[in-house]
């Protein structure tokens, strides 16, 4: 497959940031937080740039939706190795609104337009956690998928890929045009350097709006409260066997 690969790349609040619910309860705190590039789509940027490395593919394309902040994010895709960026402006106001299910359109129609054989998508954002994403482009476009990919690769005009189940690990072949989403040990994404990083800068960002590619953003989801989880209670030691017991029907657990 000598084509075009589209690659989905979100900005995430860093996994080491320690997430603060606002104090009315409508979402978590994000202004004066660090945020970086979704960990999931870093691999999927990566095994991109891979392929494209060693002439599988002819151009990586990555995309990302939000407010002019992703166009850091997309930058940093652009460093590790892509060649240029899609930045579909959204609105902060419909940011925080915008669910799978509009992004699914939104890569779809750029599908489309790009011409793409293949999507490469992170299996979810560690913000949202919805694992929806890419199944839902697969179904908009009618494509083959490979979810949980743990291994990918191109025969021709067909993709084998890996998948990471409950189970163990399962082996599929699908044609292409198709989309993946990238699991964990699907590769350890690289470094950008300073050089890649100076490149990054003169490489082209295009900017769309989603009603130029005719998708609506109304989402008929509504989150109703937003709260933390509960505190861990402190755990207590025990001596013996009957201890234990002692303590667990106290509990009402057995």
């Amino acid at each position: 497959m000598s084509g075009r690969v589209l690659v989905g790349v979100k900005r995430v609040i860093d996994y080491a940031v320690k997430i603060r619910v606002k104090p009315d309860h409508s979402g978590v705190v994000t202004e004066g937080v660090k945020h970086s590039m979704n960990p999931f789509c870093e691999i999927a940027v990566e095994e991109a740039v891979k392929m494209k490395e060693k002439k599988l593919i002819k151009e990586v394309v990555v995309v990302s939706c939000g407010p002019q902040q992703v166009q850091e994010t997309i930058r940093t895709a652009l460093a590790m190795g892509a060649d240029r960026g899609i930045h579909v402006e959204v609105l902060a106001k419909d940011y925080e609104s915008l669910g799978p299910l509009q992004v699914s359109k939104i890569m779809a129609a750029l599908a489309k337009k790009e011409e793409a054989q293949l999507i490469i998508l992170g299996k979810q954002a560690i913000d949202g956690d919805c694992n929806q994403t890419g199944q839902m482009t697969a179904a908009l476009l009618d494509w083959s998928q490979g979810t949980f990919a743990s291994e990918v690769t191109l025969e021709g005009g067909q993709v084998k890929v890996v998948r990471e189940i409950d189970g163990g690990l399962e082996t599929i072949k699908i044609n292409t045009p198709a989309v993946l989403t990238a699991d964990l040990r699907l590769n350890t994404p690289r470094y950008a350097t300073l050089p890649n990083i100076m490149k990054a800068k003169k490489k082209k960002i295009a900017n769309v709006k989603p009603v130029d590619l005719g998708v609506e953003l109304t989402s008929k989801l509504e989150v109703l409260r937003v709260d933390e989880p509960p505190q861990r209670q402190a755990g207590v030691k025990v001596e013996t066997v009957d201890d234990l017991v002692g303590k667990l029907k106290e509990a009402g657990r057995i």
